[in-house]
């Protein structure tokens, strides 16, 4: 997401909070929200080299787009509970040298279901800011080689080790009426995996990737 599209969203989204002033409040212990965002996964990520045959050779992960599903239940009028669910597709490049020439390595689906806590600090005003943490457990499926890979080495197998972790979390809802709102959503993940790579040419090769993305969504929510 580009900073200029991110400002504009932050901009739409204080604007709406003037519009909304006059909305009646609803929020309550009980209630359930379920939001859809669109979402940027966005890896600050970070890799040893890809060992043994090139050490100082790292890899980087891209940024991907996908839309997110997410339900929270108000234990209490300030406390939530939230799950979030998304799927995501991500290429792993290699950045420098042998494998920064060959590009695309590899391509993985990434599903990160990630439950927080929240404290929502005016859960009944006109502009509904909270943080929440929580745990992430990701989960890496369908991985695979990409061409370039196997032109180079020859047919490859790929793994990618599932990841256990911690997530940080910061929002706001903005009420439309007494149910919709908007909502601008920012997290943190702790993401990281072990890839192997079992080349024909090279053998096994191995490589542990920090992906550590800020997911940076903006859509829509209910109250029930």
């Amino acid at each position: 997401m580009t900073s200029a599209l991110r400002n504009a969203a932050i901009g739409g989204i204080v604007g709406l909070a003037a519009v909304a002033s006059a909305v009646p409040a609803s929020a309550a212990a009980g209630d359930w929200i379920i939001r859809a965002r669109a979402i940027a996964v966005a890896p600050q990520d970070d890799s040893s080299g890809i060992t043994p045959a090139f050490p100082n050779e790292g890899v980087s992960v891209d940024t991907a787009y996908a839309p997110e599903l997410d339900f929270t239940y108000m234990a209490t009028d300030n406390i939530g509970v939230e799950l979030i669910l998304a799927t995501t597709k991500h290429s792993v490049s290699g950045r420098t040298g042998v494998t920064g020439g060959v590009g695309k390595l590899v391509d993985t689906w990434v599903l990160p279901p990630t439950l927080t806590v929240q404290y929502h600090f005016a859960p009944d005003g006109a502009f509904r800011p909270y943080v929440g943490a929580g745990i992430n457990y990701t989960i890496f499926y369908s991985e695979r080689a990409s061409g370039s890979l196997e032109a180079a080495v020859g047919e490859t197998d790929v793994s990618l080790s599932d990841s256990f972790g911690w997530a940080l979390q910061a929002g706001v809802d903005v009420p439309l009426n007494d149910k919709l709102f908007v909502n601008f959503d920012l997290k943190y993940i702790d993401i990281d995996t072990k890839a192997k790579l079992n080349t024909a040419a090279a053998g096994l090769q191995r490589v542990n990737v920090d992906i550590n993305p800020l997911v940076i969504g903006i859509g829509l929510g209910m109250r029930f």
